[in-house]
């Protein structure tokens, strides 16, 4: 199994499902999921689906999502 490097291609990205959040806005303001074969998780923006893509490792990503949910970075949206 090929392990994605941070900064790839995100279209170059092979046999995943892209999910976007309900909450996205019509014009495009989209950040993108999708579980990678090797475990990780890939995040790229809707906007440009051919731009890098970030690689997580679950672990990582389910710090951020607490954080968010905790509240931690209400100040980025204000």
């Amino acid at each position: 199994m090929r392990q994605i490097e941070n900064g790839t291609r995100a279209d170059l990205i092979k046999d995943v499902s892209w999910t976007k959040s309900r909450h996205s806005a019509p014009g495009g303001n989209c950040v993108e999921v999708a579980a990678l074969p090797d475990g990780g998780i890939a995040v790229r923006n809707s906007r440009h689906p051919q731009g890098p893509a970030l690689v997580y490792t679950r672990a990582e990503l389910a710090a951020f999502v607490a954080g968010a949910k905790d509240g931690e970075f209400d100040g980025f949206t204000a």
